[in-house]
């Protein structure tokens, strides 16, 4: 009998080693990357954009200065509606860079005749020298920009970089709302929380202008626009009055329009 409890003990012991032989290791960090859910950035990207709470793809187009299609392309983007906190989208690629170039040897030879035509004695204003006031001024001599005045009303509000990235026109429901130069347009519908019924037009030289507050969108998205063509009607869309909010953005980055608008009348 004793010898039968000693036999049994022993098969305990053994099954009780098999098992502790047989359950599974930790796993070990082996130093390697996680792979990325999201398709990789293309490899000439210049320019990336981290998303953060609250953005869409076209607020992110409007600050970078693109157009939201070509992002969504550069991107994978199967819904543009849809953009998943944090992740890194390309908004710049090495193309542009080298178009930009070659709008700036063009745009100094803009600069020279202008300075030819303009050699004869002018009366200057006074002009406001901050920093983003100077920024604006430079680049609209550098670049020889100057945008036609999209609606006819009062600017009732003033560029402010912090407060108020445009400038305000006032004007009665209906009124024409011009584009200021030729391009293309890039957006055109109201899903910008802010700017109500919206259009964004893109010009050479990396430049956008938009249109906020319309009460009506005459311009489809890819569309060939002229300069004082009439692309919305004044409005209040999102807005407490009628006006047209008016930016103008270079490189993305608001700039006062009142430095490249022509004066009233030409």
């Amino acid at each position: 009998m004793r010898q039968v409890v000693k036999n049994v003990s022993w098969v305990l012991v053994a099954t009780v080693l098999a098992g502790c032989t047989s359950m599974s290791r930790a796993p070990v960090d082996d130093g390697s990357k996680v792979a990325s859910p999201y398709p990789a950035l293309p490899k000439d990207c210049t320019q990336t954009w981290t998303v953060k709470r609250g953005d869409t793809l076209i607020g992110i187009a409007l600050d970078a200065g693109a157009d939201y299609r070509d992002i969504a392309a550069m991107n994978q983007l199967a819904n543009p509606n849809i953009i998943q906190l944090d992740r890194t989208l390309c908004v710049r690629r090495g193309a542009q860079k080298t178009a930009k170039k070659v709008a700036s040897s063009n745009s100094a030879a803009a600069k020279t005749d202008q300075v030819k035509e303009n050699s004869k004695p002018m009366t200057v204003k006074p002009v406001d020298d901050s920093p983003s006031t100077a920024v604006a001024t430079q680049a609209a001599m550098a670049d020889g920009v100057r945008f036609a005045w999209p609606a006819k009303g009062k600017v009732v509000a003033g560029f402010n970089e912090s407060s108020n990235k445009g400038i305000n026109i006032a004007g009665k429901m209906g009124e024409p709302v011009d584009a200021a130069a030729d391009g293309k347009v890039v957006y055109a519908g109201s899903g910008l929380r802010g700017y109500g019924n919206l259009v964004i037009v893109k010009h050479e030289g990396n430049y956008l202008t938009a249109y906020a507050h319309n009460s009506k969108i005459l311009v489809k998205e890819g569309e060939a626009v002229k300069r004082g063509q009439r692309i919305a009607d004044m409005g209040d869309s999102d807005a407490d009055s009628v006006m047209l909010h008016f930016e103008v953005r270079r490189q993305g980055k608001p700039v006062d329009p009142m430095k490249f608008l022509t004066q009233r009348g030409t």
